[in-house]
């Protein structure tokens, strides 16, 4: 496993932890156009007074619980102003939720994702979304996506429950709303899909029809 902060890779541990991004048909000219659009973005809101006001311990998720992520694990952003959102990746932790928030927790393991969601549905945040998680393995996709964690293994369609489903494709469809995406697979998108990715997630017994039909039926009422 790898993950990617400034083009620079680094190992990191399959068991310590996985995150994604998406192919979406971009090649690399493509991404290279992204990013640079984007930086132009990001160097006017990084001026004086130009960055969103921040409440300590807010959740961009209503019910979500707030336990934060080290510094060290993602890079504060102002998005969607200075980064364009227009992807969710969907992952895999290969452990439990204790063992994400532990590892998003220290400094050392450099990567994080947003939110990690439980076998029985409840959901911690640990990196606003307005802030860049290390989570795709690819700068230009941690800077342009949403990274949600979900407990369990790969190899055990058993630790995908109902609860996680339902309240996961919540989460979700309420991110395609703030963004303006729709909620298809396009702009939904597995952590194997992430252009350079090693990794599997969320692997052959993630069920993608379920997950898409329920984040399409939900009802986001404003």
């Amino acid at each position: 496993m790898s993950e990617t902060n400034g083009g620079v890779r680094r190992p990191v541990s399959r068991r310590t932890l996985l995150l994604g991004g998406t192919a979406a048909g971009l090649g690399a000219a493509g991404i290279a156009g992204y990013a640079a659009r984007d930086e132009l973005k990001h160097l006017w809101w990084r001026a004086p007074g130009a960055q969103q006001p921040r409440e300590e311990g807010a959740v961009d998720h209503p019910g979500a619980d707030w336990v934060a992520a080290s510094g060290a694990n993602y890079r504060r952003a102002d998005r969607p102003y200075d980064y364009t959102v227009d992807r969710v990746v969907i992952h895999v932790v290969q452990g439990s939720y204790e063992d994400a928030l532990k590892v998003f927790r220290d400094p050392g393991h450099q990567a994080a994702a947003h939110y990690v969601v439980r076998r029985d549905g409840h959901i911690a945040q640990t990196v606003r979304e307005l802030d860049v998680a290390f989570h795709a393995g690819n700068r230009s996709y941690n800077e342009r996506s949403v990274g949600i964690e979900h407990e369990g293994f790969v190899t055990r369609p058993e630790d995908f429950t109902d609860a996680m489903y339902r309240s996961s494709a919540r989460l979700t469809a309420a991110i395609c709303e703030r963004y303006g995406m729709a909620r298809d697979r396009e702009h939904i998108v597995a952590h194997s899909e992430v252009p350079g990715t090693d990794h599997t997630d969320p692997g052959r017994h993630w069920d993608w029809d379920r997950y898409l039909e329920l984040v399409r039926t939900v009802r986001i009422t404003k």
